[in-house]
């Protein structure tokens, strides 16, 4: 139950994202004898179909797919084209022209939210190019800030004056109300002046700047009884003009309350920093420490396995291949920690995976999964289980790109207790006023208690007296995701899901403290400049 004061989410939930998808094609194959190609149809599979434009092998459509997103969701999507010859609704009884499969995360994280596409499908022919282009659907996503007071109020209690609060409700189309938000109470007093708050424009008309905002003005009673004291109506346009004669309003005679003062702002989103060119600098870091176990024994969790993946790469996979999408080289720093090092057998918290001590970057997942399992072969599993070493070099190179052009993920996979939790912790209240960003998932059965204190879910995390400017840390253990029925993709999509959610709000925080606003979308031509890698 939310408590006086507290903002209820259920009440201003806003809907996920939603993108519109525009669809062109250029080049298609022309497969009609007397005329150009019909290209009616591009078909995003279970979504929907676009209209039907003839005689034309470079079709701009017009029609739009509108769909969902979630960032932490790998989301398929395969686009269809076919040339229309008839009137049929049966799509066999057209000509396929060429067809692609993509993410919505591809459309989203390219340059400009424009992404090119080789068209195929048909074998020998050239079936041309799609060009998608995704673009966030804006739905009122504006922030008000109010400030209100009121003066000679009723006094309601016995022994005292009256503890006001107010409540806002934002009226339906049948008529009836729901709630909004709450104001905290002030004690003791007939001339309250509530703090500044603010709510989500959405929240309170919903996008219609003329329907009804009522408010309710109650005495506060410990045992919940709260008194009616009075009501008034208003809107968000009337709300809107600020401090005036007409945003004075009689709650009873001689009763009033005052909006004292009225900010609007943007509410920046995930998608307008994807859009405006950030790039998510992924950085993997495995845990290679002797507890795993021997790598050649079926019972180590680094265990090479021909037939399927072990945890650490199903972890690794999972989250890597949703990221990858933000990133537009594909290069991806990977470390390993907790291991000797040949030819001298020096332990090492941070040696490269590639090897390659002057660029730990692997050439996409895929290149990331080769160079753990090529390290697996030649480093001796030892300890101790050491992660600030990782966290710090990953937060120096955060602090030299601090501008919201790029935002650092780190995903640290481990099988046991963390050995230095103290400078652990200070690594992470270093990190967390930087544009960083850290996952970690435990694999296998060890118990991973000690682990909760890193996630500030529940109590931000803080070392020597200070506290994290921001919960940067998202912890699972993996097994809470295995399907039991041994289905690893099933599987990984449950653990991306989950570790993946707080990254968005993760990154809309720290622009948000540092006054940092998007740039404005880019175009799809190429875009000189250099990133900055691990």
């Amino acid at each position: 139950m939310a408590s006086i004061g507290e903002f209820d989410p259920l009440n201003t939930r806003v809907p996920a994202t939603k993108i519109e998808v525009t669809v062109s094609c250029r080049s298609l194959l022309d497969v009609d004898t007397f005329s150009k190609s019909d290209p009616g149809m591009c078909k995003l599979f279970t979504f929907g179909r676009t209209e039907v434009i003839d005689n034309t092998r470079n079709p701009d459509f017009v029609r739009k797919f509108v769909l969902d997103f979630f960032f932490e969701e790998k989301q398929n999507l395969r686009f269809d084209v076919y040339n229309v010859d008839s009137r049929s609704c049966n799509i066999s009884k057209h000509d396929f022209l060429g067809q692609t499969f993509c993410t919505l995360g591809e459309i989203i994280g390219a340059t400009g939210g424009h992404l090119e596409k080789t068209l195929s499908g048909i074998p020998g022919k050239k079936c041309g190019v799609i060009i998608l282009t995704a673009e966030e659907l804006s739905n009122c996503r504006d922030i008000a800030t109010m400030q209100l007071c009121a003066n000679k109020l009723d006094k309601k209690d016995f022994f005292g004056k009256s503890d006001p609060f107010l409540v806002f409700y934002r009226s339906n189309e049948d008529g009836t109300f729901t709630i909004c938000h709450k104001t905290e109470v002030i004690k003791n007093t007939l001339n309250p002046v509530w703090q500044p708050f603010t709510i989500p424009v959405r929240a309170l008309c919903n996008g219609d700047y003329d329907r009804t905002v009522k408010i309710d003005v109650f005495d506060w009673d410990r045992d919940g009884s709260h008194d009616f004291i009075g009501e008034f109506t208003t809107s968000y346009r009337e709300l809107s003009r600020g401090q005036n004669q007409f945003n004075v309003y009689e709650v009873r005679r001689d009763m009033g309350v005052t909006l004292l003062s009225f900010k609007v702002e943007s509410e920046y989103t995930f998608v307008d920093f994807i859009r405006g060119g950030t790039q998510l600098n992924f950085t993997v870091a495995i845990d290679f420490t002797a507890s795993n176990g021997n790598p050649s024994q079926p019972t180590s969790l680094h265990y090479m396995n021909p037939y399927q993946m072990n945890a650490y790469a199903m972890a690794l996979k999972a989250v890597g291949e949703i990221i990858q999408d933000y990133d537009s080289d594909k290069l991806f720093p990977a470390y390993g920690f907790g291991a000797k090092m040949p030819p001298d057998g020096k332990i090492s918290h941070a040696f490269p995976l590639s090897g390659d001590n002057d660029n730990s970057s692997c050439v996409g997942i895929e290149g990331v999964l080769e160079a753990y399992f090529q390290s697996l072969r030649s480093v001796q599993l030892y300890g101790p289980t050491n992660f600030a070493p990782v966290i710090n070099k990953v937060a120096n190179c955060a602090a030299e790109i601090t501008d919201g052009s790029q935002y650092f993920v780190l995903l640290m996979i481990t099988d046991g207790v963390i050995s230095d939790m103290v400078q652990t912790k200070e690594a992470v209240v270093n990190a967390a006023s930087l544009p960083m960003s850290i996952i970690i998932v435990g694999v296998g059965p060890a118990e991973f208690d000690a682990m909760e204190e890193l996630d500030g879910d529940e109590v931000r995390v803080s070392s020597r007296g200070r506290l994290a400017e921001r919960d940067i840390v998202q912890f699972v253990p993996f097994r809470d995701y295995i399907d039991r029925s041994g289905n690893q993709v099933l599987s990984m999509a449950r653990l991306a899901k989950d570790v993946l959610a707080e990254i968005p709000d993760q990154l809309l925080s720290f622009m948000k403290t540092r006054g940092i606003e998007p740039r404005p979308a880019l175009s799809s031509s190429p875009v000189p400049g250099l990133r900055r890698h691990i």
